[in-house]
């Protein structure tokens, strides 16, 4: 898929399959889409460097990539997102992300970010639980480390 040819009609209905967007109205999915653009990667190439600014927030549209962060041999895919949290809290971005293989992202600024969030606090949910969830496994992983 081209993605500098797809509309954003095309990539609300994208969005539409991914979890992160359930429930949210397709007129929303297409404002979303179109404060968004998508980039495309191929494999090896670099993403998001850690140390640099969280200035987007990225969702995989398709493709796989790989996060330093992440246990090894578990890549990201398609619905999997990152840079959520650098553009919560203003830091800078805690990992690199690295396409292995062909990789379509849609990336959002902080505004659009933002304003996302603030039509749809479903989303702003989503975020919070696998924020949640991600707090709990790196407690589990130190405990374990220290046991």
């Amino acid at each position: 898929m081209n993605a500098h040819a797809v509309t954003t009609h095309e990539w609300a209905d994208v969005l539409a399959t991914l979890p992160l967007f359930e429930g949210i109205r397709k007129r929303e999915l297409r404002r979303i889409a179109d404060h968004a653009e998508v980039s495309e990667f191929a494999p090896g190439d670099m993403v998001v460097a850690a140390g640099e600014r969280s200035n987007s927030f990225f969702v995989i549209l398709g493709g796989e990539a790989r996060a330093a962060w992440k246990p090894a041999g578990k890549p990201l895919g398609m619905g999997d997102y990152f840079g959520e949290i650098g553009l919560l809290d203003g830091g800078r971005r805690s990992g690199t992300v690295v396409a292995t293989s062909d990789l379509h992202v849609m990336h959002m600024s902080r505004r659009a970010f933002d304003v996302t969030l603030d039509r749809n606090p479903s989303i702003a949910r989503r975020f919070l639980i696998e924020l949640g969830s991600r707090v709990r496994e790196l407690e589990r992983q130190a405990l374990r480390r220290t046991n």
